[in-house]
């Protein structure tokens, strides 16, 4: 027996400081995380200031990120981490995404100094949550549509609006906005107990159970001068967040299709039917094959991708190939892995349909299928076709 890892040999393309990094995370995330996923999925939760600290100290919050207490990793590394977080659950590598590819990205790319030196150091050690407000009721593809205004008022802003479907929103110390202006769109740093911020966790939920999603209310928050981000400037800031956000994607996607991947092989290589194990079916095996080949082929475009990062020569297409393939080809396994299980499939005792459910929502996050298929559409013929 293989593992898809030794069937593509990935090993042998990670240095020894890669591994080193992937291990640590897998190790603690065995240990930590995966024993309770299932119980806080089902009730709705995540312990997330429980949990932040620790992810603080084995340096994976802004990990990514360099100085102010930050690790300063390659995005190799950055991405191997969120592959490990997402193999436990969707929930636990999106806290880490928001807070260090959203939050503390868009404080590090266009806060000024003093800014970086005031939140980044306290976030990246998880003592400080961020969230990041860029979504709206209305506009969610669509986020150059926003209504959320921010209006000056002597020296101060005032800021009008709503945001929706906010990771971390209802926990989070700080938030990044995104609002409006007479000018452009601009960001602006939001401590949570300014009056007028509100946030309400979002329950019901069916996908990323175990991650706080909140509605952010803004009713005349009114914010100093030095709470704008000097150098956000129109639309592309937040995208230029987005972006960093969907590269973690491509590589924790493929996490949580390896988790289904791996639970099924053991399944079927136990359960019997008809005298004989499920993993002795040439039906059971040619999927099990294909779900490996689309996995070994998810991991190395993934590899490709955070090599061409490292170098800092990726384009947004390639970070949209990537978060398209990794998330589309992450469900169908998660999918036809519940198919093996048959009811089985669909309890908590095994991850595939909990995985499934989060990838639900992971293939339409920080962009749909549909939007990045438009993104590979424009740069294949040049048209746009987003109107």
């Amino acid at each position: 027996m293989v593992t898809v890892d030794e069937l593509f040999a990935t090993d042998s393309l990670l240095s020894e400081e890669e591994r080193e990094i992937r291990d640590t995370v897998a190790a603690f995330a065995a240990r930590r995380l995966r024993p309770h996923i299932a119980d806080w999925f089902e009730a709705g939760t995540f312990p997330a200031r429980e949990i932040a600290p620790e992810l603080g100290k084995l340096g994976l919050l802004g990990m990514h990120l360099e100085g102010y207490g930050c690790a300063g990793m390659s995005a190799t590394a950055y991405g191997l981490a969120c592959q490990e977080l997402e193999a436990v659950d969707s929930g636990v590598r999106s806290m880490v995404s928001v807070q260090g590819s959203l939050a503390m990205t868009a404080i590090h790319m266009f806060g000024s100094e003093e800014q970086k030196q005031h939140w980044l150091p306290g976030m990246a050690a998880g003592e400080t949550i961020g969230c990041f407000g860029l979504t709206e009721p209305d506009f969610g593809s669509n986020p150059g549509g926003m209504r959320t205004r921010a209006e000056r008022d002597g020296d101060d802003w005032v800021l009008n609006g709503s945001k929706m479907w906010i990771t971390n929103g209802s926990v989070a110390d700080v938030a990044v906005i995104w609002a409006r202006t007479d000018e452009r769109i601009r960001g602006f740093l939001v401590p949570t107990d300014t009056p007028g911020f509100t946030a309400r966790e979002m329950r019901r939920k069916l996908s990323l159970r175990a991650s706080i999603t909140a509605e952010l209310d803004l009713d005349d928050v009114r914010l100093p001068a030095d709470a704008l981000l000097p150098a956000s400037k129109g639309l592309g800031s937040p995208l230029a967040c987005l972006s960093e956000a969907r590269y973690g994607i491509i590589f924790g996607a493929l996490g949580a299709a390896r988790d289904c991947l791996d639970a099924t092989i053991e399944y079927t290589r136990t359960r019997e039917v008809f005298e004989k194990p499920l993993a002795s079916y040439q039906l059971t095996q040619a999927k099990l094959a294909d779900m490996a080949l689309e996995l070994g082929k998810g991991q190395l475009l993934a590899l490709h991708i955070g090599r061409l990062k490292d170098r800092h020569e990726v384009g947004a297409e390639q970070i949209s190939a990537g978060k398209l393939n990794s998330t589309r080809e992450a469900i169908k396994i998660a999918r036809e892995c519940r198919t093996l299980l048959g009811a089985n499939g669909i309890t908590l005792d095994y991850p595939v349909l909990r995985h499934a459910n989060n990838l639900e929502s992971v293939l339409t996050y920080e962009g749909t299928a549909e939007v990045h298929q438009m993104v590979l559409g424009k740069a294949l013929t040049g048209a746009d076709a987003f109107r």
